[in-house]
C-alpha cells in the first residue's frame, strides 16, 4: 500500500513537472506534447535538460523498446490540435485542480503502473504518430469510441492499435476549455471500458497538429551568448556659437524656443530651424545674440555684466529679449535671469506668462499679445573659458522650495512643542512629607 502510494506520488509529480515545463521550453519551432501511461509498465525515459525537445528518431526508438516486448493493446487518443499552452491554461497548474479541464486524464496518470510525459516533440505532420504506432505494432488503426468499445472483443494475444478522434475548439457555440473537459470525459469512459474488460493496454494522448505555433525567426548571423543591450541615444542638436574675435563668445542652447503672436494662437518652435547670426556681437561689458530666421521672426538676447563690490565678483543679466515679427517688435524684460560672469544660466522653463521670467515692456497694442516660452534654455554671454562647452550653470531654480521650507516650519513647530511639555514636566514638584500611620497625622494650617 506504501509503495503504491509512493509510485502514485512519483506520477503526480512527473504530471506537474510536464505542466511546469511548458515554462521552460523556449524553442520556436511546432511542436506537440506527448502523454504515455500503461497498466503493464513503461520504460524508464532517459533524463533530458529542461527545454528539450524530443525528436521522431528518438520517440521511435522508445516506442520500439516499450512496445516491442509482447502483444500490446495500444490506445490513441488523437486530438486534432494540442500544445503546451492547452494544459498551462486550462490544467490548474496552481492547485485549483476542480477547475482543470483534464481532471480523467491526471487521475489516469496518477493510478497507472507508470507513466512518461513528453512535453514537446518535433511536429513532422498530423498522421506521423500513428504511422509511428502502426510501424511498431504492424497492424492497422482501428477507429473506435466509447460506444462501439464497449461491444468490441479485443483478442488481447495480438497487437490491437485503437484509434479514438477528438475534436479542438472549432464549435462556436462551446469554448475551448468545454471541449476539453468534454474529451476528458471520453478518455475517462473509454479507460472506465478498457478496465471493466480487464484489458491490460499502454494509452497515449497526443494532437495532430500544434494549436499554437509560434512563427520561427532565424538567428544567424546574431551574436550568440549573453550581450547588453544598449540604449539608443538621442541626437543632441549643438548649442548656437557666436563668435568673435577672440573665439567663441556667446553661447545659447534651448530645446524649445517656443513663440505665438496672440493670447490663444498657436506656438512656432523656431528651435527648429537654423537661424544665422547677422548683427550679433560681444566685448567685455555687452554682448548681443540676434537670431534671424528665415521664417520672417528675429529674436534678440541682450546681456551686460557689471562688478559688485558686496561679492567682490562679475555678474552678468539678460537685460531683454526682442521679438520681430511682421514689421512689429516685442520687448520683454527680464527678472532674475543673472548669474556670475564666469558661469552660464539655466532654466528648465523661461517664459512670459505664469510664473514669469521675462516681462513685456511693448508699448505697441499689436504686440503687446505676444508670447514666449522658452524650454531647458541655457544661455552664456561672457567668460567662454570652455570653448565650446557651457561653463558651470547657476540654475534658476532655488535652493530652498516652497516644500522644503513647509518642512522646517513644521519641524520646528513640533521641536518648540516637545521642549515646551519637557519644560513644564520639569516644573512638577513632588511631596516632601507624608503621612506616617504610626505616627500623628499631618496638620496643615489653614491660614495658610
Amino acid at each position: 500500500m506504501a509503495e503504491w502510494k509512493c509510485s502514485s506520488r512519483l506520477r503526480l509529480m512527473a504530471f506537474i513537472a510536464l505542466l511546469f515545463a511548458l515554462f521552460s521550453t523556449g524553442s520556436s519551432t511546432a511542436q506537440v506534447p506527448v502523454l504515455l501511461w500503461s497498466s503493464d509498465g513503461l520504460p524508464a525515459l532517459p533524463p533530458s535538460a529542461a527545454g528539450h525537445i524530443v525528436s521522431t528518431d528518438q520517440l521511435t526508438a522508445y516506442l520500439t523498446s516499450a512496445l516491442g516486448s509482447g502483444p500490446r493493446t495500444v490506445v490513441l487518443f488523437l486530438q486534432d490540435k494540442l500544445s503546451k499552452d492547452d494544459f498551462t491554461v486550462f490544467g490548474g497548474v496552481f492547485g485549483n485542480k476542480q477547475d482543470s479541464a483534464f481532471q480523467n486524464l491526471e487521475a489516469a496518470l496518477q493510478t497507472s503502473s507508470s507513466s512518461v510525459t513528453l512535453p514537446a516533440l518535433e511536429w513532422s505532420g498530423s498522421s506521423a504518430i500513428p504511422a509511428l504506432l502502426q510501424e511498431e505494432l504492424g497492424v492497422s488503426p482501428l477507429l473506435v469510441d466509447a460506444d462501439t468499445l464497449t461491444h468490441l472483443s479485443i483478442n488481447s494475444s495480438a497487437n490491437n492499435l485503437l484509434l479514438i478522434n477528438l475534436p479542438y475548439c472549432t464549435n462556436a457555440h462551446k469554448s475551448c476549455k468545454e471541449v476539453l473537459h468534454d474529451n476528458d470525459e471520453i478518455i475517462g469512459n473509454v479507460l472506465s471500458v478498457m478496465k471493466d474488460k480487464k484489458v491490460k493496454y499502454t494509452a497515449v494522448y497526443t494532437g495532430s497538429q500544434p494549436s499554437r505555433v509560434i512563427s520561427e525567426t532565424s538567428i544567424s548571423g546574431q551574436p550568440v551568448g549573453r550581450s547588453l543591450l544598449q540604449a539608443v541615444t538621442p541626437s543632441v542638436k549643438p548649442p548656437i556659437m557666436f563668435n568673435g574675435t577672440g573665439g567663441p563668445c556667446i553661447m545659447l542652447w534651448a530645446q524649445n524656443l517656443n513663440v505665438s503672436l496672440s493670447s490663444t494662437g498657436a506656438w512656432i518652435d523656431l528651435a527648429a530651424d537654423t537661424p544665422t547670426l547677422t548683427g550679433s556681437f560681444c566685448n567685455n561689458s555687452n554682448s548681443l545674440l540676434v537670431l534671424n530666421y528665415a521664417s520672417g521672426y528675429t529674436l534678440s538676447f541682450a546681456m551686460s555684466q557689471r562688478f559688485f563690490p558686496v561679492s567682490a565678483r562679475n555678474w552678468f543679466s539678460l537685460n531683454s529679449v526682442q521679438l520681430q515679427a511682421n514689421s512689429l517688435t516685442a520687448s520683454f524684460g527680464s527678472r532674475s535671469i543673472y548669474a556670475p560672469a564666469e558661469y552660464s544660466f539655466h532654466c528648465m522653463s523661461v517664459s512670459s506668462f505664469g510664473d514669469a521670467l521675462l516681462l513685456p515692456n511693448s508699448t505697441n497694442v499689436n504686440a503687446s499679445q505676444w508670447r514666449l516660452n522658452f524650454v531647458d534654455f541655457q544661455i552664456q554671454g561672457f567668460s567662454l573659458a570652455n570653448g565650446t562647452d557651457f561653463s558651470y550653470a547657476s540654475d534658476c531654480a532655488g535652493f530652498f522650495t516652497a516644500g522644503i521650507w513647509m518642512g522646517l516650519l513644521t519641524s520646528l513647530l513640533m521641536l518648540y512643542i516637545f521642549v515646551y511639555g519637557l519644560h513644564m514636566i520639569m516644573q512638577l514638584n513632588t511631596m516632601d512629607r507624608f503621612d506616617d500611620p504610626k505616627g500623628p497625622s499631618i496638620a496643615v494650617p489653614q491660614s495658610e
